[in-house]
């Protein structure tokens, strides 16, 4: 039986049933019938928990004449994340704003979850950061056809190459459509290793000097962990809209 977290073991005991009858009907066996949910999936529901409450919270409070110190808050954090898309992608690019602020607090929260006693960051795990990443990789893939249709496919062929001959163009788009697909397909794998090597690395020099020297010196590489959990949920958005911008920007 895995060590589980008081919260993972409370989803066990609750829906351990359904999950490994849902489980088996998908073709999967899991390994521990009795506690299917680990520990990292657990985290991402409280996740996912604390952020509607939080929106519902907001939803409820909003005010024009008076807003409070989170509407204040999210509205800067919104009005960033739409500056740097319009930046980066160009005009009409407001579209995004709401998938690319549901990432980024997504990743945030899930960053820093683990400095609360008893929980751990999903974002630990390399599950977690891989799920992020595939959503980042449909989305920007969906609206680059959205936006370009069936042409969109071009895009894998290399640039157009003004005078070159069609068996040139034919060659070179031969060359180039696997070498794209496997270049997109590696931002996956970059989104991913990125985000958990960092926050699994966080977690475990904090573990270690808890356990070595548990007086003043962890607090050090707390602030440390915090830091990089912004930047690291910067940069992942930040790459998010660099991949929306070469799929479904204007210059596209």
């Amino acid at each position: 039986m895995p060590e589980q977290l008081y919260f993972t073991r409370l989803l066990n005991d609750a829906f351990h049933g359904p999950v490994t009858a849902l489980l088996n009907a998908l073709g999967v066996r899991p390994d521990y019938p009795s506690a299917p949910i680990s520990n990292s999936v657990a985290m991402e529901v409280l996740v996912f928990a604390f952020l509607v409450i939080i929106f519902l919270i907001l939803r409820s409070r909003l005010s024009v004449e008076s807003p409070g110190a989170l509407q204040h808050m999210l509205e800067g954090l919104h009005g960033f994340v739409e500056g740097q898309s319009r930046e980066v992608i160009g005009h009409h690019s407001e579209r995004f704003t709401p998938f690319l602020m549901a990432l980024g607090l997504f990743v945030l929260i899930s960053n820093l979850w683990g400095l609360i006693p008893g929980f751990e960051s999903p974002t630990g795990n390399y599950v977690v950061p891989l799920g992020c990443a595939v959503c980042v990789f449909i989305y920007y893939q969906a609206h680059g056809f959205r936006k370009s249709g069936i042409k969109y496919i071009a895009h894998f062929a290399g640039p157009p190459m003004k005078g070159m001959h069609w068996s040139g163009r034919a060659a070179l788009a031969v060359l180039m459509f696997p070498l794209e697909i496997i270049s997109h397909l590696a931002r996956v794998l970059s989104l991913t290793v990125r985000l958990y090597g960092n926050m699994f690395a966080g977690d475990m020099v904090i573990l270690v000097f808890v356990s070595l020297i548990p007086i003043a010196i962890p607090i050090i590489f707390i602030g440390l962990h915090i830091g990089v959990a912004f930047i690291q949920a910067y940069v992942f958005v930040l790459l998010a809209t660099v991949y929306l911008a070469g799929a479904a920007g204007e210059a596209h």
